[in-house]
């Protein structure tokens, strides 16, 4: 029941913007950043599982915990530029209330990125191309990630605005650091991979080639646009097996025309 009733006070963040800064005790904001903690690894689980289910159980169940590390590390590692920017600016949010900030973002990408999972779940048993399912994929966190910063950049307006506890131009560096954070999780993203792999491949905990993120997206487009079918090998061993026949009658026509000229 308290696990419940905790998770609803996470969400009522995002019901009523105007509380978000009301002041809380130090027990209130660690049971809160616990819960968002929470709630952030287990959509994050379900979701990478839902996206791995295309290819094996085995599969889903690495890609759940790779979401999971993705999240966690993207705000682990841009989170203290983030906070040391902002004292310096003049803030004058405490530790927690960033955090909480930080967080609530986070939690709001993951549960839209998880709302989207049963549309997911509908192309993967209609037979979706694996290229589209990638593409799509990218556009569920590009779409859940833009609801997330702007939850981050609304709070910060109204602790600017209303509270006077945080500089004007604190707003405009955190979009600045939205930007950062962005590329953080693509580069982290494209080193975790793969998250999602064709059905005919085999598993793999890591993926090792060449090339980055976008011309990996440039490529699914062109797969999807005008996609490239593999040589059959029998194809290949006739074209060879003709390609023997004729240098061996070229051979023997060799060997005729050398004995007439004798």
């Amino acid at each position: 029941m308290k696990t419940f009733t905790g998770i609803r006070e996470v969400f009522k963040i995002f019901q009523n913007k105007e509380s978000y800064f009301s002041e809380i005790n130090r027990q209130q904001s660690n049971r809160l950043i616990f819960n968002q903690l929470l709630l952030i690894c287990g959509f994050a689980f379900l979701y990478g599982m839902v996206m791995g289910s295309y290819h094996s159980f085995l599969q889903s169940v690495v890609t759940g915990v790779k979401v999971i590390v993705l999240f966690l590390s993207t705000v682990i590692i841009c989170f203290p530029s983030f906070f040391i920017i902002q004292q310096v600016l003049g803030s004058k949010m405490s530790f927690r209330q960033m955090i909480v900030i930080v967080l609530s973002g986070v939690v709001l990408t993951a549960t839209i990125a998880l709302s989207f999972a049963p549309i997911v779940i509908v192309f993967q048993i209609t037979g979706g191309n694996y290229h589209f399912l990638q593409l799509l994929h990218v556009s569920i966190f590009v779409f859940a990630g833009v609801f997330g910063m702007r939850l981050m950049v609304d709070a910060l307006k109204y602790a600017c605005e209303n509270k006077s506890i945080y500089p004007q131009i604190g707003v405009t560096v955190f979009r600045i650091w939205i930007i950062i954070l962005a590329f953080v999780g693509i580069q982290l993203a494209w080193n975790l991979r793969p998250f999602l792999c064709e059905k005919n491949e085999e598993f793999k905990f890591f993926r090792k080639y060449e090339g980055n993120f976008y011309t990996a997206i440039v490529y699914s487009v062109e797969q999807l646009v005008s996609p490239k079918q593999p040589e059959k090998p029998e194809i290949k061993r006739v074209q060879e097996n003709k390609t023997d026949t004729i240098g061996k009658k070229e051979t023997g026509t060799e060997k005729i025309l050398n004995q007439i000229r004798k």
